[in-house]
Protein backbone atom coordinates (compact mmCIF):
# COMPACT_ATOMS: atom_id res chain seq x y z
CA UNK A 1 0.00 0.00 0.00
CA UNK A 2 0.92 3.37 -0.62
CA UNK A 3 0.63 6.29 1.77
CA UNK A 4 -1.79 8.70 2.14
CA UNK A 5 -0.12 11.49 3.80
CA UNK A 6 0.61 14.34 1.94
CA UNK A 7 4.34 14.63 2.07
CA UNK A 8 6.11 18.35 2.55
CA UNK A 9 7.53 19.38 -0.49
CA UNK A 10 11.45 18.86 0.72
CA UNK A 11 10.33 15.17 0.66
CA UNK A 12 11.66 14.42 -2.63
CA UNK A 13 12.88 11.03 -4.27
CA UNK A 14 16.77 12.37 -4.00
CA UNK A 15 15.97 13.25 -0.77
CA UNK A 16 14.44 10.29 0.15
CA UNK A 17 17.35 8.01 -1.54
CA UNK A 18 19.96 9.74 -0.17
CA UNK A 19 18.78 9.81 3.35
CA UNK A 20 18.07 5.59 3.06
CA UNK A 21 22.02 5.26 1.12
CA UNK A 22 23.79 6.92 4.25
CA UNK A 23 21.70 4.94 6.89
CA UNK A 24 22.53 2.01 4.95
CA UNK A 25 26.09 3.12 4.84
CA UNK A 26 26.21 3.35 8.50
CA UNK A 27 24.91 -0.27 9.18
CA UNK A 28 26.43 -2.59 6.63
CA UNK A 29 29.89 -0.32 6.10
CA UNK A 30 31.87 0.64 2.89
CA UNK A 31 31.87 -3.02 1.89
CA UNK A 32 27.96 -3.51 2.18
CA UNK A 33 28.30 -6.63 3.96
CA UNK A 34 26.26 -8.57 7.04
CA UNK A 35 29.36 -10.99 7.93
CA UNK A 36 27.05 -12.96 10.33
CA UNK A 37 24.56 -13.26 8.06
CA UNK A 38 27.01 -14.20 5.02
CA UNK A 39 28.55 -16.65 7.47
CA UNK A 40 25.39 -18.39 8.94
CA UNK A 41 22.20 -17.81 6.03
CA UNK A 42 22.12 -19.74 3.18
CA UNK A 43 22.58 -17.58 -0.13
CA UNK A 44 19.78 -19.53 -2.15
CA UNK A 45 16.76 -19.22 1.51
CA UNK A 46 13.90 -16.97 1.03
CA UNK A 47 11.77 -15.90 3.60
CA UNK A 48 8.55 -14.16 4.76
CA UNK A 49 8.67 -11.77 7.92
CA UNK A 50 6.14 -9.91 10.12
CA UNK A 51 6.78 -6.26 10.95
CA UNK A 52 4.54 -5.55 13.67
CA UNK A 53 4.18 -3.30 16.56
CA UNK A 54 4.62 -3.98 19.83
CA UNK A 55 3.01 -1.13 21.48
CA UNK A 56 -0.07 1.25 20.61
CA UNK A 57 0.54 4.35 18.27
CA UNK A 58 0.48 5.93 14.53
CA UNK A 59 2.50 4.56 12.16
CA UNK A 60 4.87 6.50 9.82
CA UNK A 61 7.75 5.73 7.49
CA UNK A 62 6.26 3.20 5.07
CA UNK A 63 7.88 5.01 2.63
CA UNK A 64 11.41 4.65 3.77
CA UNK A 65 10.96 1.22 4.87
CA UNK A 66 10.04 0.69 0.91
CA UNK A 67 12.89 2.66 -0.07
CA UNK A 68 15.02 0.49 2.36
CA UNK A 69 13.87 -3.07 0.36
CA UNK A 70 14.36 -1.01 -3.11
CA UNK A 71 18.22 -0.28 -2.32
CA UNK A 72 18.88 -3.79 -0.30
CA UNK A 73 17.41 -5.74 -3.02
CA UNK A 74 15.13 -5.04 -6.00
CA UNK A 75 13.64 -8.11 -5.05
CA UNK A 76 12.88 -7.28 -1.95
CA UNK A 77 9.09 -6.66 -1.12
CA UNK A 78 8.00 -4.85 1.85
CA UNK A 79 3.97 -5.68 1.35
CA UNK A 80 2.79 -2.87 3.66
CA UNK A 81 -0.86 -4.01 5.37
CA UNK A 82 -1.64 -0.45 6.42
CA UNK A 83 -0.89 3.17 5.60
CA UNK A 84 0.92 5.28 7.14
CA UNK A 85 -1.49 7.53 9.38
CA UNK A 86 -3.05 3.91 10.36
CA UNK A 87 -3.85 3.62 14.37
CA UNK A 88 -2.00 0.51 15.67
CA UNK A 89 -2.99 -1.74 18.54
CA UNK A 90 -0.42 -4.12 20.38
CA UNK A 91 0.14 -7.05 17.76
CA UNK A 92 -1.07 -5.07 14.90
CA UNK A 93 0.54 -6.50 11.70
CA UNK A 94 2.14 -3.42 9.48
CA UNK A 95 3.48 -5.60 7.14
CA UNK A 96 4.85 -9.30 5.67
CA UNK A 97 8.10 -8.37 3.89
CA UNK A 98 9.38 -11.55 1.77
CA UNK A 99 12.13 -12.07 -0.60
CA UNK A 100 16.14 -13.45 0.18
CA UNK A 101 16.35 -14.16 3.52
CA UNK A 102 19.88 -12.72 3.81
CA UNK A 103 18.01 -9.53 2.39
CA UNK A 104 15.72 -9.22 4.73
CA UNK A 105 18.13 -9.18 7.83
CA UNK A 106 20.41 -6.68 5.79
CA UNK A 107 17.47 -4.62 5.96
CA UNK A 108 15.82 -5.20 8.84
CA UNK A 109 17.68 -3.02 11.74
CA UNK A 110 17.87 -0.10 8.87
CA UNK A 111 14.12 -0.35 8.14
CA UNK A 112 13.19 -0.42 11.47
CA UNK A 113 15.08 2.95 13.10
CA UNK A 114 13.44 4.85 10.08
CA UNK A 115 10.07 3.19 10.98
CA UNK A 116 10.24 3.40 15.00
CA UNK A 117 12.15 7.27 14.98
CA UNK A 118 9.09 8.49 13.05
CA UNK A 119 5.95 6.43 13.83
CA UNK A 120 6.96 7.82 16.92
CA UNK A 121 6.81 11.48 16.14
CA UNK A 122 3.15 10.48 14.27
CA UNK A 123 2.43 9.13 17.78
CA UNK A 124 3.11 11.85 20.24
CA UNK A 125 1.55 14.37 17.38
CA UNK A 126 -1.48 12.48 18.11
CA UNK A 127 -2.00 12.34 21.68
CA UNK A 128 -1.06 16.36 21.07
CA UNK A 129 -3.70 16.58 18.36
CA UNK A 130 -6.69 14.85 20.42
CA UNK A 131 -6.17 16.93 23.29
CA UNK A 132 -6.50 20.56 21.67
CA UNK A 133 -9.47 19.72 19.36
CA UNK A 134 -10.49 23.12 16.83
CA UNK A 135 -6.49 24.00 17.12
CA UNK A 136 -3.88 23.35 14.61
CA UNK A 137 -0.71 21.83 16.12
CA UNK A 138 2.68 22.74 14.95
CA UNK A 139 5.98 21.38 14.61
CA UNK A 140 9.18 23.73 14.96
CA UNK A 141 12.64 23.61 13.73
CA UNK A 142 13.54 21.77 16.37
CA UNK A 143 14.66 18.79 14.60
CA UNK A 144 17.30 15.91 14.39
CA UNK A 145 19.53 17.31 11.60
CA UNK A 146 18.72 15.54 8.28
CA UNK A 147 15.91 14.26 9.17
CA UNK A 148 13.46 17.55 9.11
CA UNK A 149 11.70 16.60 5.88
CA UNK A 150 10.93 12.65 7.42
CA UNK A 151 9.96 14.21 10.51
CA UNK A 152 7.33 16.79 9.56
CA UNK A 153 5.88 14.16 6.92
CA UNK A 154 5.96 11.57 10.73
CA UNK A 155 4.23 14.76 12.39
CA UNK A 156 1.44 15.13 9.39
CA UNK A 157 0.59 11.48 9.66
CA UNK A 158 -0.04 12.19 13.24
CA UNK A 159 -2.79 15.09 12.57
CA UNK A 160 -0.07 17.80 12.99
CA UNK A 161 0.68 21.18 10.79
CA UNK A 162 3.79 22.45 9.76
CA UNK A 163 5.48 25.74 10.87
CA UNK A 164 8.18 27.48 8.25
CA UNK A 165 10.37 25.21 6.92
CA UNK A 166 13.80 26.79 7.13
CA UNK A 167 14.91 30.67 8.11
CA UNK A 168 14.15 31.58 4.83
CA UNK A 169 10.80 30.09 4.39
CA UNK A 170 8.72 33.18 6.36
CA UNK A 171 9.66 36.09 8.75
CA UNK A 172 9.35 35.02 12.88
CA UNK A 173 10.74 37.89 14.66
CA UNK A 174 12.28 36.68 18.22
CA UNK A 175 13.57 38.31 21.35
CA UNK A 176 17.26 38.63 19.74
CA UNK A 177 15.94 39.87 16.94
CA UNK A 178 14.14 42.66 19.48
CA UNK A 179 17.42 43.35 21.28
CA UNK A 180 18.98 43.86 17.92
CA UNK A 181 17.05 46.17 16.42
CA UNK A 182 16.25 48.40 19.75
CA UNK A 183 12.49 47.33 20.13
CA UNK A 184 9.36 45.23 19.05
CA UNK A 185 7.82 48.20 16.82
CA UNK A 186 11.53 48.66 15.04
CA UNK A 187 11.98 45.21 14.51
CA UNK A 188 8.69 44.65 12.91
CA UNK A 189 9.39 47.79 10.72
CA UNK A 190 12.28 46.70 9.54
CA UNK A 191 11.26 42.82 8.35
CA UNK A 192 8.86 44.92 6.63
CA UNK A 193 11.72 45.25 3.76
CA UNK A 194 11.26 41.30 2.86
CA UNK A 195 7.86 42.16 1.70
CA UNK A 196 6.98 39.14 3.64
CA UNK A 197 4.17 38.33 6.69
CA UNK A 198 5.72 39.26 9.68
CA UNK A 199 5.02 37.13 12.99
CA UNK A 200 6.76 38.26 16.47
CA UNK A 201 7.04 36.34 19.46
CA UNK A 202 5.93 38.37 22.42
CA UNK A 203 6.60 37.80 25.92
CA UNK A 204 4.23 40.07 27.58
CA UNK A 205 1.03 41.94 26.93
CA UNK A 206 3.63 45.10 26.55
CA UNK A 207 4.70 43.74 24.17
CA UNK A 208 1.69 42.17 22.43
CA UNK A 209 0.27 45.67 22.22
CA UNK A 210 3.55 46.97 20.23
CA UNK A 211 3.15 44.04 17.71
CA UNK A 212 -0.13 44.82 17.27
CA UNK A 213 0.47 48.79 16.67
CA UNK A 214 2.98 47.83 13.97
CA UNK A 215 0.23 45.41 12.35
CA UNK A 216 1.91 42.08 12.54
CA UNK A 217 0.14 39.65 11.00
CA UNK A 218 0.93 37.25 13.49
CA UNK A 219 1.85 36.83 17.04
CA UNK A 220 3.61 33.87 19.09
CA UNK A 221 3.03 34.14 22.43
CA UNK A 222 5.81 32.69 24.38
CA UNK A 223 5.89 31.22 27.59
CA UNK A 224 3.01 32.76 28.86
CA UNK A 225 0.38 31.05 31.42
CA UNK A 226 -3.18 29.92 29.91
CA UNK A 227 -4.52 32.79 31.91
CA UNK A 228 -2.28 34.95 29.81
CA UNK A 229 -2.73 33.61 26.74
CA UNK A 230 -6.35 34.04 27.13
CA UNK A 231 -6.13 37.76 27.65
CA UNK A 232 -3.72 37.68 24.99
CA UNK A 233 -6.58 36.41 22.39
CA UNK A 234 -9.06 38.49 23.90
CA UNK A 235 -6.81 41.68 23.26
CA UNK A 236 -5.96 39.93 19.81
CA UNK A 237 -9.13 39.22 18.48
CA UNK A 238 -9.70 40.11 15.00
CA UNK A 239 -6.32 41.71 14.47
CA UNK A 240 -3.38 38.85 14.47
CA UNK A 241 -3.45 35.20 14.42
CA UNK A 242 -2.46 33.78 17.85
CA UNK A 243 0.45 31.21 18.12
CA UNK A 244 1.27 29.86 21.59
CA UNK A 245 4.45 28.58 22.11
CA UNK A 246 6.49 27.24 25.36
CA UNK A 247 5.58 25.28 27.72
CA UNK A 248 3.23 23.37 25.90
CA UNK A 249 3.28 19.25 26.79
CA UNK A 250 0.28 16.99 27.36
CA UNK A 251 -0.02 18.04 30.42
CA UNK A 252 -1.21 21.77 29.43
CA UNK A 253 -1.88 21.62 26.12
CA UNK A 254 -5.85 21.07 26.77
CA UNK A 255 -5.68 24.59 28.72
CA UNK A 256 -4.08 26.57 26.08
CA UNK A 257 -6.61 24.99 23.26
CA UNK A 258 -9.58 26.35 25.64
CA UNK A 259 -8.04 29.89 25.47
CA UNK A 260 -9.16 30.12 21.95
CA UNK A 261 -5.73 30.61 20.45
CA UNK A 262 -5.52 29.80 16.81
CA UNK A 263 -2.77 27.67 16.43
CA UNK A 264 0.02 25.84 19.15
CA UNK A 265 3.74 25.16 18.41
CA UNK A 266 5.48 21.91 19.94
CA UNK A 267 9.01 21.39 19.84
CA UNK A 268 8.74 18.20 22.00
CA UNK A 269 6.84 16.37 18.73
CA UNK A 270 10.27 16.21 16.87
CA UNK A 271 12.96 16.74 19.44
CA UNK A 272 11.45 14.51 22.30
CA UNK A 273 9.17 11.86 20.57
CA UNK A 274 10.15 8.08 21.92
CA UNK A 275 10.73 5.49 19.49
CA UNK A 276 7.59 3.49 18.84
CA UNK A 277 8.62 0.07 19.59
CA UNK A 278 7.99 -1.87 15.95
CA UNK A 279 9.70 -5.62 15.54
CA UNK A 280 10.38 -7.73 12.11
CA UNK A 281 9.69 -11.76 13.20
CA UNK A 282 10.67 -14.29 10.21
CA UNK A 283 7.38 -16.22 9.82
CA UNK A 284 8.26 -19.31 7.35
CA UNK A 285 11.06 -19.93 5.19
CA UNK A 286 11.88 -21.96 2.29
CA UNK A 287 14.44 -22.94 -0.73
Amino acid sequence: MTQQTTLPPQLTRAYLEARVREALLEDLGEEGSDVTTDAVVPERLQATAEIHAKSPGVLAGLLVAEEVCRQIDAALILGAELEDGSPLQAGTVIARPRGSLRSLLRAERTLLNFMQQLSGVATLTRRHVDLAPGVEVLDTRKTVPGLRPLQRYAVRCGGGVSHRYNLADAVLIKDNHIDAAGGVGAAVRAARRTGLPVEVEVEDLKQLQLALAEGAETVLLDNMSPEEVGEAVRLTRGRAATEVSGGVSLATIAAYAATGADRISVGALTHSAPALDISMEVTTTWQ
